[in-house]
């Protein structure tokens, strides 16, 4: 049994949880994929970079709107996909080698599952070999898999997930995607403008549904006008053969595709590594329970990421990377970690960002709130882009005037929220926030300034009109 100082069983983020500072440790790293995890081999970078595609050929198809004589002659998938893809598998290799190349870490390929206490069994992809390893602590980073429901599985026809399809070697003819969250809505706005007709099939009555309201019901209408939107209705059984799919819904429709994406949510993989035995509790979920130093149930192991994360984002996953490290370093001054004001972004077309509750959980939660809408239409730079679609909607608690959630939908909606994440992370109100700083004029940023200033808030709280 080789025993380390340290054992981190995942190289995506927690691979970054290892820097200098611990290079006087003995550092084993496992992990049966490529390294930098889904996030740079089959999650936010590859997708994002190819919706940047997508946008720019449905920026030339669009032109014509703002007297831009552009055509479209196609979308080169094989390039696309070998510039993509040739980066990233290059990137993820020369992860794994300056690993290897360090004097203090072991890099392991292999599935890892516990044995005991802080002790693991890594066996190969090929099940041809086996070691066992212990750590004096051990930090879990193994992640979450796309979920697929039995209908898929039990019809043994081939499916895709976001795990294979970005690699496929062309765009469908009609692909079906099943699930209305925001791994469908990229995918489905990716392929839509490579080229392929898109049908979206959701069991909600909204896409989006886990968005603010506002954000599902717009959404859904700009969808509707481009794909063919099946919502409210769930997939019962898939019939035909590869290339010449059917799919049966509930209300007793039919789709007809030559590719099926399966997009209905990620599993967390503590199913994968035996977690009882080292003395890890379970969420009901499947999420590991960690409290706020990321510290597990069991002595010595912390966790991070989707395998323990109420918030599956990659940037929340790094946030927790660095608590991870400093707690693994010092002990006795542990920091905690904050999912306060967590921010999210959806890339697809018109682009979607959030912060904080939502309207119908401010109702849920009885609490006395202030709403403001502000479209981006009714701004002067709206009127450069031509944006009838975007707006920007801000709740504040009506008494105090903080920020309680924040949600976008146009262009650039995931940088332009990033004022208003930094008002609720640091306790600025809306009036302050407002009045304080200068907003550019004219910018996309005057339509959040006017949500503010339009709050009906409580005396002390509600911001004022600048003369």
């Amino acid at each position: 049994m080789r025993s380390h100082d340290l054992v981190i069983v995942g190289a995506g983020s927690g691979n970054a949880v290892v820097d200098e500072r611990f290079a006087h440790l003995d550092v084993a790293v496992i992990d049966e994929g490529p390294f930098g995890g889904t996030c740079l081999n089959r999650g936010c970078i590859p997708s994002k970079m190819l919706v940047h595609v997508a946008d720019l050929a449905d920026g030339i198809r669009d032109a014509g709107r703002f007297g831009v004589r552009a055509r479209l002659d196609g979308v080169d998938w094989p390039a696309v996909r070998e510039r993509v893809f040739g980066r990233l598998d290059r990137e993820a290799a020369e992860g794994e080698q300056g690993r290897r190349d360090a004097p203090n870490i072991h890099v392991l390929k292999g599935h890892a599952r516990f044995t005991g206490e802080r002790t693991l069994l890594v066996t190969t992809g090929t099940g041809t070999g086996a070691v066992t390893v212990r750590g004096e602590q051990v930090v879990l980073a193994t992640g979450s898999r796309p979920t697929v429901p039995p209908p898929v599985q039990e019809s043994g026809l081939p499916y895709e997930t976001s795990d294979t399809v970005m690699r496929l070697e062309r765009p469908p003819h009609h692909l079906a995607v099943l699930g209305g969250g925001y791994i469908a809505a990229e995918l489905a706005h990716v392929f839509h403008a490579a080229g392929s007709r898109i049908t979206l099939i959701e069991q909600e009555d909204t896409l989006l549904s886990a968005q603010d309201e506002s954000i599902a019901t717009a959404y859904t209408t700009i969808a509707a006008d481009r794909y063919d939107v099946r919502t409210g209705t769930a997939l019962t059984r898939v019939e035909g053969e590869p290339g010449r799919l059917r799919l049966v819904l509930d209300d007793g429709t039919t789709v007809e595709a030559d590719t099926l994406l399966v997009a209905v949510g990620r599993t967390p993989n503590s199913d994968r590594i035996d977690a009882a035995r080292a003395g890890i509790d379970l969420h009901d979920d499947g999420r590991v329970v960690v409290d706020a130093f990321q510290r597990t149930t069991a002595p010595g192991v912390f966790a991070l990421g989707d395998v323990c994360t109420p918030f599956p984002l990659k940037h929340v996953a790094n946030r927790e990377a660095r608590v991870v490290a400093h707690n693994l370093l010092h002990p006795g001054d542990p920091v905690r970690t904050s999912h306060e004001a967590v921010p999210a972004g959806v890339f697809t077309r018109p682009q979607i960002a959030q912060a904080g509750r939502t309207e119908q959980q401010c109702r849920q939660e009885g609490l006395d709130y202030a709403v403001s809408v502000r479209r981006f239409r009714d701004t002067a730079y709206g009127w450069a882009l031509e944006d009838g679609t975007g707006f920007c909607k801000v709740l504040a608690d009506r008494r105090t005037g903080l920020l309680l959630g924040a949600h976008l939908m146009g262009p650039q909606a995931a940088t332009l929220i990033q004022p208003l994440v930094v008002a609720m992370s640091c306790g600025i109100t809306a009036g302050d926030l407002a009045r304080t700083p200068l907003w550019i004029h004219p910018a996309p940023t005057e339509a959040l300034s006017t949500a503010l200033l339009d709050l009906d808030l409580d005396p002390g709280g509600r911001p004022e009109r600048p003369s």
